[in-house]
Formats: structure tokens, sequence, C-alpha cells
């Protein structure tokens, strides 16, 4: 059977995430298009002089070395080049900026030339001064190696002992900006203490009133001293709020930090129900130019101590999840788009909080956290890993100067994690990692977060560490910093284990692929209601489950599958568990409002005792039109920490037909839910998984091929063999044959640029019932 379906013209993004960073500068050039890529996988060529000539591919950034496997097996590590040609136009005065948002691991970057110097680590930007390395004629060269072999310095521990992949590559934006003789600096290449660029705090912030203190740093690149007006204006949806305009004085040379506070009165706050953001347009002129950098604020106050977490005075539990940045064959080199879609998903399943695992994720996911109203955790990249070699010290700190440098206007940073993940840290470095989170960020309601209990503001505590360690919680906010995956799969979750004692370990595990099964996916769900409940008994303030995604391994030639959803971002059972957490009364925006889940596919292999996630006071199943019984929503034996824990109800025995789960509030239906038994399958539903966010050029998104007998109903079997076939605006990344998941089978497809239409085909060979 062949199904063609023909995708409308690519359009603007339907939401904000053009603006990938808190802040821009407007009149940035992408350099993103047109490279020439080099693999050096005879490792042959030290320099681009020794690449051969016929060795160059076209490809445009992000990009990724090497595509991989959905399940990586020996990922590529080694050394590759990238290089372009681009014109630019400098006058006397004017300074050139070349910035890289990110490249794994280690880059060397030449112009024309001139090696320009060599970054370490592989997750947060770093930027040139390019101005006196130029062609005035145009037609200059940039040159990038890049290297993302295990190394000693930035770690973390080799790949055959990780837990996840660095993926190869530039994988993030490259861009070139040329400023006016008096501009406001790149906050990276400024390199100041607590400086550069623009930087928002909030020193008094009431319902009445705010201040939202601005510090620019103003510089002067032209040969004589200038006189400019710098202009601040705060605007809340499109209208002025406040401003302020005052003249700076600037030696030939000089940079200079400017501070001044903007009277906001009634201020909108932000917060993860009310996410509200203003644009911060910050302005310098002189002689008849002008430098523009916008950046987006939220007016939010954290307070955070033992037990409690404030956010704007109203005490708050943080439900949260941990998140791996990567793709499945690309890694990551994520558009913006897919970046957000990534964020949405989160906000959808009932989560407030992310920890960022093990690394600073992309500035494109921190906006949209910002704009979803998501607080997340930033850490450096660290996991079971020291090197005593000063070298290695250094490096670390300067990663947690340059993540909160990067990301400190964001209205999501809960508290910032310079900690290295499960790694003995000596106390010194400790030490000096909470002081450069305070010095980078002097003030108040700013919180260093850290994996030990000593020294941090925020202990950063993993549930499988806390079942071992019986000594009294330190006097300071606590994080239940991931939970529910490695404690039944060592088997020491401390709940059920004896009866669950006759279980294989696959069984009992939080490891669950979709393909793994009904059965498996409950049990993956019952381990999460169980340690999620157990979370309240400890005091903290946020809880972050493992894991989000399921995510390739450095060490072991599988997936990590404990993701509550698949890595082709399909969602597991236990993702409508965490959704029926949230309250009916929130806004349905963002997935919120009253819900009910049947977790039962209702096959002949079903289990007639059938679980259902709801957020209401009460629940009614019909099998067939006939109830089953109506349950209230309340604290259990077994969950008395959950206001909604899974509800069960015994069907007797398998009856083919519809089970309908009908949810009511306040004594009224409010939300059901039908699952029908299916028959054999009829064709394949094909479909775009955007989510509402629209695609651009070189965005990435899902497509989903649904088995569906012919009354429509899914048919969630597995390993049924399915190709796809792109054509127009639409190129399949990886295979192009997959199998099914549940039922549904996944292409990951890249958006190009020819004509804005496209079209994306589906071939399943055997489309019977039995699937």
């Amino acid at each position: 059977m062949r199904l063609t379906k023909q995708f409308p013209t690519i359009g603007l993004l339907a939401l904000a995430v053009a603006s990938s960073a808190s802040a821009a500068t407007i009149g940035a050039t992408s350099l993103n298009q047109s490279w020439d890529f080099y693999r050096d996988d005879a490792k042959v060529a030290a320099t681009v002089e020794q690449v051969p000539a016929n060795g160059w591919s076209r490809v445009n950034l992000p990009h990724t070395a090497r595509l991989e496997a959905k399940v990586p097996v020996n990922s590529w590590q080694g050394t590759a080049f990238y290089k372009k040609r681009f014109d630019a136009k400098v006058a006397p005065g004017e300074q050139a900026i070349l910035r890289f948002e990110g490249a794994m691991n280690v880059a060397d970057v030449w112009v024309n030339g001139k090696h320009l110097g060599q970054h370490l680590g592989g997750y947060l930007p770093f930027s040139y001064d390019v101005t006196a390395h130029l062609k005035a004629g145009g037609g200059n060269e940039l040159v990038v190696r890049i290297n993302n072999e295990d190394n000693a310095i930035t770690g973390p521990k080799p790949l055959k002992d990780l837990d996840y992949i660095q993926y190869g590559g530039i994988y993030r934006d490259v861009t070139l900006t040329i400023k006016p003789a008096v501009h406001i600096s790149d906050e990276m290449l400024s390199n100041t203490e607590a400086g550069g660029g623009i930087f928002v705090t909030y020193p008094q912030i009431d319902k009445a009133s705010a201040t939202v203190r601005v510090k620019a740093e103003v510089c002067n690149t032209a040969t004589e001293p200038r006189t400019a007006e710098l202009r601040h204006r705060l605007l809340g949806k499109n209208s002025r709020v406040a401003d302020a305009t005052e003249k700076v004085s600037l030696a030939a040379g000089e940079c200079r930090h400017v501070t001044r506070d903007l009277k906001v009165d009634r201020p909108q706050l932000w917060s993860p129900k009310a996410p509200n953001l203003y644009a911060l347009e910050t302005t310098v002129a002189s002689k008849g130019q002008s430098d523009l950098v916008k950046t987006r604020v939220g007016i939010r106050r954290i307070e955070m101590s033992k037990g409690k977490l404030l956010i704007n005075g109203e005490q708050t539990f943080l439900r949260g999840v941990n998140r791996h940045q990567e793709y499945p064959y690309v890694g990551y080199a994520l558009s913006p788009q897919a970046e957000y879609r990534d964020a949405l998903l989160i906000k959808r399943a009932g989560f407030d909080y992310i920890r960022l695992s093990h690394y600073p994720h992309s500035p494109a996911f921190m906006a949209a956290a910002d704009e979803l109203g998501i607080m997340v955790v930033p850490g450096i990249p660290g996991w079971q890993y020291f090197n005593p070699d000063p070298a290695f010290t250094t490096q670390v700190v300067k990663t947690c100067t340059d993540m909160v440098r990067r990301d400190r206007n964001h209205a999501s940073v809960l508290a910032w994690e310079c900690s290295l993940n499960e790694t003995q840290m000596p106390d010194a470095l400790v030490e000096k990692l909470h002081k450069t989170v305070h010095t980078e960020f002097p003030g108040d309601h700013v919180y260093s977060a850290g994996w030990v209990p000593q020294t941090y503001d925020v202990y950063l505590q993993a549930r499988q560490h806390r079942l071992e360690d019986k000594r009294p919680q330190p006097d300071k906010a606590l994080i239940v910093s991931e939970y529910g995956d490695w404690e039944y799969y060592a088997m020491n979750a401390g709940f059920n284990q004896t009866a669950w004692g006759d279980l294989k370990a696959a069984d009992r595990s939080s490891r669950q692929l979709l393909a793994d099964g009904e059965t498996r996916l409950l049990q993956q769900a019952k381990n999460l209601a169980e340690s999620h409940d157990d979370n309240f008994n400890t005091g903290a303030v946020a809880d972050g489950y493992w894991v989000m995604f399921d995510y390739g391994r450095g060490y072991a030639p599988d997936l990590e599958s404990s993701g509550i959803m698949t890595i082709d971002r399909l969602p597991k059972f236990s993702s409508e568990f965490f959704r029926s957490q949230r309250s009916a009364l929130e806004s349905g925006k963002w997935g919120g409002g009253p819900m009910v889940f049947i977790a039962s596919h209702w096959d002949k292999d079903s289990s007639p005792k059938v679980r259902v996630f709801a957020n209401t006071d009460e629940v009614e199943l019909f099998l067939n039109g006939k109830s089953l019984g109506r349950v209230k929503s309340a604290p259990t034996k077994l969950h008395p920490n959950l206001k909604h824990p899974p509800l069960e109800f015994d069907a007797g025995q398998f009856a083919a037909g519809e089970l309908k789960a009908v949810a009511y509030l306040g004594g009224k239906k409010v939300a059901e839910h039908v699952v029908r038994t299916a028959s054999e399958g009829a064709k394949l539903d094909v479909s775009v998984d955007d989510l509402g966010v629209k695609s651009a050029t070189g965005d990435l998104v899902f497509i989903r091929a649904k088995v569906v007998d012919a009354k429509g109903n899914l048919v969630a079997g597995n390993g049924q063999s399915v190709k796809f076939t792109a054509g127009g605006a639409y190129e399949i990344v990886g295979p192009a044959t997959v199998t099914t998941e549940g039922g549904i089978a996944s292409v990951l497809v890249r958006v190009g640029a020819s004509g804005g239409k496209g079209t994306i085909a589906a071939d399943g060979a055997n489309l019977r019932g039995s699937l």
C-alpha cells in the first residue's frame, strides 16, 4: 500500500523561536550557509593544506561531523575541517566580531591564514576580534579544525566509559557582526568579570513596582575620543514601559561599564504559570552610527531555603525532568525549531523544571524555556571524572564562568550547577566553583548548586544516592537531581522490590523501549509514580526524573531507554502519568487543564486490570458501554503523597471493543479518553509532527506513518518495515526504511528551500492485523 501526502508551503515560525538567545545584536550576519567540509577519517591531514583537493563536500550549519545510527555504536571521534569564503566591509574604527555558539570539542580557527586561537570545550560560545585580519577587497577565508576525541583537560571521561556522546562538528550557529566604532561589547570577547555586553538584574521586585538594573559595556574602537548617547527602552507587549538616556564619553580604545536603573510600575512578573517577558532595547549612538542590542528578560524573584522555594513570594514545588539534547542521526546539530519543540514537549508533559544534563544546552533551548515558563538548572560538563592537572581546574572554572556569562539574562535559570556530576571534587575546587557563580552574578536570589552537600547553595542529590546515605540533609534547599531510573535498574528502590523478585531485570527496570510492549511500559510508569511520590518525603523543592528522551550511549551498544519519550519523540505511558500530576485548574495552553488517559492498547494481550491516569476528582471507566465503576482520585497507601495517583479498574477479562474513561471535576464531566480494539491495518496515516511550530529552511522535523485500521484506530504493533521517500523541500536524514514502534514509523527530515513544497510517501509491504 502506498499513500502520499503533500504538505503546505513552508512558512515562518508560528512561535517566536527565531530569537534563539536572550540577547541579540541587530545586524549580526549568519555564516551558517555553504561551508566546505572534510572529515579526516584516514588521519592524513594535520593542516587544511593537507586535505585532499577532492575530499571536500558542501554542508550547512548546524552540522554534525558524521551521521550516526539511531542506536550509536562506535560513535565518530576524530578531526574534521570546515572552511568558508565570505565578504565583509569594515570601515575605519569599526570592529568585526566572529562568534561561534558551539563547536565540539577543541576548535582551532584561522582567518586568511592567521591563527586566531584554540578554544577548549564544545558547549559554550567563543568570539574573536577579526577586524585586523579581514581583506579590504573581500574574498576572506575562514578555516576551522575541530576535534572531539577524548580530552584529559576538557573531560569528561573517555567515550568508552561515558554514558552519553559528545557529537563532533560545528553544531551551533556562527555569526559575523560588524560593530560601529562606539558599540555594546560582546560578552564573551570582553571576558570581564560580571560584565561585558548587557547584564540585567533586579535589585527590587514586588507586585507594585520593580527595579530593572541594566549594566552595559560600551566600547570605543575609534582612534579618537567619542561622546555617545546610551538609551535603554523596556517594552512589554510592544508598548513602552520604561526608558532612560544618558551621555557617555569614551577615550580612544576605551571600554566602560555603565549601569542604569529602570523603574517599572505594576510589573508583569515571570513565573512558570505566567512566563511574562519584556524586550529590552539598548542603543548606543555616536556620529550618525548606532548599535542596537535586544535582550529578552523576565522580572522575577527566586528565594530558596531548606524545604522552601518561593517564586515571586509564592511557595512552589517544581516537577521536573532531565534532558540530553541529542536527536537521532544528527546528534547535537538541531534547528532552533527542533529545540523549541523539545521544550514544548517537556512543558506539555506536565513539567516546569529541567536539569540540563550534563552540559550547557543551546541558546535556542534556553530561549524556549523563557517563553514557555520552564525553570532550568544549567550545568557544566562533568561525569565521574577529575584530573589533578591544574589545567583541568582552570578549564572547569572557565566553563562555569562562560556559562554564567552566556545565560545570566535568562528568566528561566533557577540555579547554576557549577559542579562535576558524581565526581569526587577537591574542597578547593568546590569553593572556587561556588565563588565563581557569585562573582559572575553578584547580588541575591542567585544560587550555586552541586551534588555534594557542602558549600553550594543548593544540594542536588540523586534518589539512588539518598537511599544509601543515612546522614541528615544539610540546612539548605534540596533538589532531587535524578530519580526513577537507576534505583529500579539496580533493584534497590526500596518499595516493591521483594514483590517483584520474580520479575526478570529487564521487566522490572524503568529502561523500556516503546517497542518493549504494554506490560513493560506499565512497569516503567509504576516505577515513576512510586519514586516521584517518595520525593515528597525529602522536603525537596524540585525533582527531576531521569530522563525525558531516550538517548545514545558511549559505553554501551544500546539506547538509554528510561525516557518517557523515545529518541524519536514518541510518548510512552509514563508521559501521561506526569501530565496527570498537573492541576486540572491550570491553563490548558501547554497541555494543562483536565485530562484522563487509559494506559492500554486494549488488545488481546492487554491486562484486564486497566490503569488510568487523570487529574480530576473522579473517573468512571466503561467497557462497551457498561460501567466498570467510578473511582475517586485521592492519596493511597502506596501513593500517600500523590493527589492524583494512578487508578486501576478490573475488567475481569479481555473483551474486544471500546474502553472509555470519563473524568469528573466538581461532579461535571470535563474530559474523556477512548481506546478501541483495533482490527487489521488498512492504511498508513502520514503526518508532520511539527507541534504547530512551522518549519523554515534548515529545520529538522519528524514525519510519522501510523498503522491504522479501516476505522482509523491505531494498530499498536512493532517491527513492521516502512519505507519513506521524500521530494521537493524535504530530505530524509538517516535511513529511509524504518520499523514501527507502537504502531508508528518515524523518519527525520530536513527542510530545504526548493520552492517551499514537498512530498512524503510511506510504503508498508504488509499491513495485516497481526502487526
